[in-house]
C-alpha cells in the first residue's frame, strides 16, 4: 500500500460522501448495522468511520441507551461525518489510529469497521487492538470487498485508467480496497490476533447510478485514487474522470446504470 492510499483530504471527503457513499457503501452499512443490532450492545466502537455512513446506520437501529464512539485516522473525514449527525449526543467522535486505540481494555460490546481493515498497515495489530478493547464475548463485526473483478464499476474504472496511463497504471482500487479479499488470509490474521470463533458471509448487492459520470467522479475524485492520478500531473484529473465515464458508458449504457458489487461480512467473538 502506498502512503497516499491513506490520505482522504482536500475535497475527497465531500465527494466521497456525496457520490461514493450511496453508490457502494450504504447498502453494506445497512447490512452491518443489522448484524450489530442483533447483539443488543450498549457500547459500540467504530474504527475507520470515514464520513459516518455506518455510524448513521448503527445509530438508527440501536436503542437510545446505546452509545457509539466513532473514530477515524483522518480528521477531515470525521468532520464531514459529524456535520451529518449534528446534535446527536449518543455519538462521540474521536480522531484515532485503529492500530493504537486510546481506550481501556475490555470496554466495548462491539467493535465495528466498514471497509477499513484493508487500509491497516499491520492487519494483525489492528485486530489485536480490537480484541483488546472488546469485552469477553464481545463481537468484532466488519466487512471487506471481494476481488475487483467481482465489483464491476471499480473494475471498469481501473481498466480505463490503465489504458490512459499504460506505463504506470493507477492501481489504488485493486491494490488497497480490493486487495484483501483472500478470506483464508483474513482468517489467519484474525487467528494470529487471538480470535478463534470466526464466521464469514458473502454479501452481494447491485450498485446503481443515475449516469456513468457519477461513479467516474466517485472513484476518480472521491477516493485516494485521485492522489495517484494527480501525482502524474494535476491536469490529468478531469481527463481521467472523462475516460472512466466513457468506459462505464461503453460497458453499462448511457442512462441509469447498474453493476454487481460483492463483499464479505465477518463476525468474530472474543
Amino acid at each position: 500500500m502506498l502512503e497516499t492510499d491513506k490520505v482522504f483530504a482536500g475535497s475527497i471527503p465531500e465527494i466521497y460522501d456525496r457520490y461514493l457513499a450511496p453508490l457502494i457503501f450504504e447498502s453494506y452499512a445497512f447490512d452491518l448495522a443489522q448484524r450489530i443490532a442483533l447483539t443488543d450492545p450498549t457500547t459500540v466502537l467504530e474504527t475507520a468511520a470515514g464520513t459516518g455512513v455506518l455510524t448513521r446506520a448503527i445509530a438508527s437501529r440501536l436503542p437510545e441507551y446505546a452509545r457509539i464512539v466513532a473514530t477515524d485516522l483522518n480528521q477531515q473525514m470525521l468532520e464531514r461525518a459529524k456535520a451529518r449527525q449534528y446534535h446527536n449526543d449518543r455519538i462521540e467522535w474521536k480522531q484515532s489510529d485503529a492500530l493504537l486505540l486510546p481506550f481501556a481494555d475490555q470496554r466495548f460490546d462491539v467493535v465495528a469497521c466498514q471497509f477499513g481493515v484493508m487500509f491497516f498497515p499491520d492487519k494483525v495489530q489492528g485486530y489485536e487492538e480490537a480484541h483488546r478493547v472488546l469485552k469477553p464475548g464481545g463481537r468484532f463485526i466488519f466487512n471487506v470487498w471481494d476481488r475487483i473483478s467481482e465489483n464491476e464499476f471499480a473494475d471498469t474504472v481501473t481498466e480505463a485508467l490503465a489504458a490512459l496511463f499504460p506505463h504506470a497504471p493507477p492501481r489504488f482500487l485493486a491494490r488497497t480496497p480490493h486487495g484483501y479479499h483472500d478470506i483464508e488470509s483474513v482468517r489467519a490474521d484474525l487467528s494470529a490476533a487471538g480470535f478463534a470463533n470466526i464466521s464469514v458471509d458473502t454479501v452481494n448487492h447491485i450498485s446503481k447510478a443515475s449516469s456513468p459520470l457519477d461513479p467516474a467522479i466517485a472513484y476518480c475524485q472521491g477516493t485516494p485514487l485521485r492522489n495517484e492520478i494527480q501525482v502524474r500531473g494535476t491536469s490529468y484529473l478531469e481527463d481521467a474522470t472523462k475516460r472512466a465515464a466513457e468506459a462505464l458508458t461503453n460497458r453499462f449504457g448511457a442512462g441509469e446504470i447498474e453493476g454487481r458489487i460483492r463483499a464479505f461480512a465477518i463476525t468474530v467473538i472474543r
